[in-house]
């Protein structure tokens, strides 16, 4: 991609409204703008990112028998209204034709469930999973942190359907464990702890993922034994380590990337939802329910990785693998030579930004890259060639060298 053709360039200007360091890097490194208050245009650097997360997530999902659908946005009121939901203040709710009443969905349970109903007879059927990566509405009553707490935002749900509890218990535990890997995936598998919470409505416990990170808003006291957590929400209630029993917890900010849930037969109850088992005995289904934010996932990514130049971004989700930058081009041999390295490497599939910007200065597209925070900075200028090749950086290093086109590899 050339960078002077990319729609949506970065600024020096830090947003007056940013109050975090995910807002201020993505909007002025180019990656998302502000529509309004807890709602983001994601730009084509942005949309990378998050499709990159998205497909890692996408991946463990099927690796597990997760099966990918697509349900919609809008629902009817009365299948909220079935749950005993329909008033909950995040709910955003609109008024149609002939004043029928529906719900812009935060989350499905209230569409899935109905959509099993149509396809799960007897235990032959079970157990299954279907999960969706998609756009969710939620009206916060105060959306701040940039892409931590939005009114619309991408979300990946898993919901399973099981014959007995047991089977529930023993899939939950395999989720589990695909979530360890896509955040191990991600860049943050030695920071991402699984969290004891409030299971709400539907159980005693459920479980968070949690990230660390000093700019976390939540608190959560961690085990430094075996590195689960407790939340602050039910520390007076669980003082000790749920799975070692330590009372050696201490207190750290983190940021809540997923959960899950045991829903049980919460949602099956509502709706009916029953199969017939071996005996030919009507039974309510077992239900799990697994979600994790991929563009809360992006925002974390951010306020981990940074320095006081920019973004630095986990190889796996960065948007371009390579950003190439070209200086000394009004000389007609060094831009032959940065042209050619851009196409030959474009040639073998590697993602490479490349600012070609004439009239930019070298301070200028160095800050640029910083900010931006592709993995690997190659240079090519009219010194760079002098001295044999092209000039290699990574955005994590400090250190440069120069190094034959031919020889560079990923």
């Amino acid at each position: 991609m050339l960078y002077s053709k990319l729609f949506g360039k970065s600024t020096k200007n830090l947003p007056a409204d940013a109050d975090s360091v995910n807002a201020g890097l993505l909007t002025r490194a180019g990656f998302i703008q502000k529509q309004l208050s807890g709602v983001y245009n994601y730009l084509p650097l942005g949309l990378r990112v998050l499709t990159k997360i998205q497909q890692i997530i996408r991946e463990e999902m099927n690796a597990i028998g997760g099966q990918e659908i697509f349900m919609p946005v809008l629902s009817s009121e009365d299948s909220w209204i079935a749950t005993k939901r329909h008033q909950m203040p995040v709910l955003f709710h609109l008024l149609g034709q002939d004043d029928i009443r529906y719900v812009l969905n935060p989350t499905h349970e209230e569409v899935v469930t109905p959509l099993a109903q149509k396809y799960l007879f007897s235990y032959r059927d079970l157990p299954l999973a279907v999960y969706q990566i998609q756009t969710k509405f939620r009206n916060e009553p105060r959306a701040k942190s940039g892409l931590l707490r939005g009114r619309e935002f991408s979300m990946k749900d898993l919901y399973s359907f099981h014959a007995t509890e047991s089977d529930l218990d023993h899939y939950y535990d395999i989720v589990k464990n695909a979530y360890f890997k896509i955040f191990q995936r991600l860049g943050l598998g030695d920071i991402t702890v699984l969290t004891f919470a409030t299971g709400g409505e539907f159980s005693r416990y459920s479980h968070e993922f949690q990230t660390i990170s000093d700019n976390g808003e939540d608190t959560i006291y961690l085990c430094s034994k075996c590195r689960v957590a407790v939340n602050k929400e039910i520390i007076a209630e669980q003082s000790t380590c749920p799975e070692c029993g330590s009372a050696d917890l201490q207190p750290v900010k983190a940021i809540e990337v997923g959960n899950i849930f045991k829903l049980r037969t919460k949602f099956s109850d509502a709706f009916n939802l029953r199969y017939l088992d071996e005996s030919g005995q009507n039974q309510l289904v077992e239900m799990g329910c697994y979600g994790i934010g991929p563009s809360r996932i992006m925002g974390t990514l951010v306020e981990v990785f940074h320095d006081d130049k920019g973004i630095i971004w986990p190889k796996s989700v960065a948007p371009y693998q390579v950003h190439l930058i070209g200086l000394d081009l009004f000389d007609i041999e060094t831009k032959n030579q940065a042209d050619n390295l851009y196409q030959q490497l474009t040639d073998q599939k590697v993602e490479v930004l490349y600012d070609d910007r004439p009239d930019s200065t070298a301070g200028e597209k160095f800050a640029d890259a910083d900010l931006i925070g592709i993995p690997i900075r190659l240079v090519v200028s009219k010194r760079s060639l002098e001295k044999g090749g092209v000039e290699i950086k990574s955005r994590s290093s400090t250190e440069t060298k120069i190094i034959s086109p031919d020889d560079f590899r990923l």
